[in-house]
């Protein structure tokens, strides 16, 4: 087996359903499906695969799930996560018919921890730190969305701040220069894996280019091989993506979200 297909076989075995789950308020199953609820009124669709199901099941499956979501008030946007290499007859259209709309596709890299550390000089004039109080986890959190060209979601800050409470182990990292955060990320250890999640990777605009990402990704994989973890995954865009690559992580699949926001009936 190549490289490539080992890590594959390792994402599919250790790291979907539960694995995607750990900060979660709720979980419910519905068929393969797990329907998760995040604080901030955050719902998410993921399941190990859909391969026995027909087109018509899917789409039923589909409606099912966002029949969940409709039913409570709390969840003000749901997002289905596909995976490029699932077998899943008919799902890009019976989510596009009950209002999902589809996002940027994004590469799964998956690689060694020690390769992110190595042959990585931190840029000149930039501070790389874990934050935790409110005002810079909210900071960070407006940063990231406009990194990633969104509105600042201040639901988004909530969810953040709900994470110590759940005892996850989640960390959130910064890059600041002249007093200003211009990078930000989460490190995810993923429990009883030999994986950690890079998450959240953005650089403003005006940032990028100056290695500022790879020394925010270096200082959460030293983070991680303190905790003993040994593999490192993470979804990048087509910014990040070549970055990781230099580093030593592989592409092994793609991976799309689809979201919408569920429509209720008037009382």
């Amino acid at each position: 087996m190549t490289k490539p297909a080992q890590y594959l076989t390792a994402y599919d075995e250790q790291l979907r359903t539960d694995a995607e789950a750990p900060s979660a308020t709720g979980v419910r199953r519905l068929g393969p499906l797990h329907l998760v609820t995040f604080a901030g009124g955050r719902g998410f669709i993921t399941y190990r695969d859909l391969a026995e199901l027909d087109a018509q099941a899917i789409r039923d499956l589909v409606a099912s799930a966002l029949e969940h979501y409709q039913a409570d008030p709390s969840i003000t946007r749901v997002e289905w996560k596909t995976r490029g290499h699932d077998l899943a007859p008919g799902l890009h259209e019976a989510l596009i018919a009950h209002g999902f709309e589809r996002g940027e596709t994004e590469s799964i890299m998956i690689g060694p921890l020690e390769a992110l550390c190595q042959d990585v000089d931190g840029p000149e004039g930039v501070t790389i730190r874990r934050v935790t109080s409110e005002a810079e986890v909210r900071a960070m959190s407006a940063m990231v969305d406009e990194a990633f060209g969104v509105d600042p979601d201040p639901s988004s800050g909530d969810a953040l701040l709900a994470r110590p409470a759940l005892g996850d182990g989640m960390e959130l990292w910064v890059a600041e220069t002249e007093g200003r955060m211009v990078c930000g990320g989460r490190l995810e250890p993923v429990t009883g894996t030999d994986f950690v999640g890079i998450w959240g990777g953005a650089t403003l605009k005006a940032y990028r280019g100056r290695g500022i990402y790879r020394a925010l990704t270096a200082a959460r994989a030293r983070s991680a091989l303190r905790q003993g973890k040994s593999l490192v995954h993470s979804d990048s865009t087509e910014f990040s993506r070549p970055i990781l690559e230099r580093a030593g992580m592989i592409k092994v699949s793609t991976t799309t979200p689809y979201t919408c926001r569920p429509v209720r009936e008037s009382a």
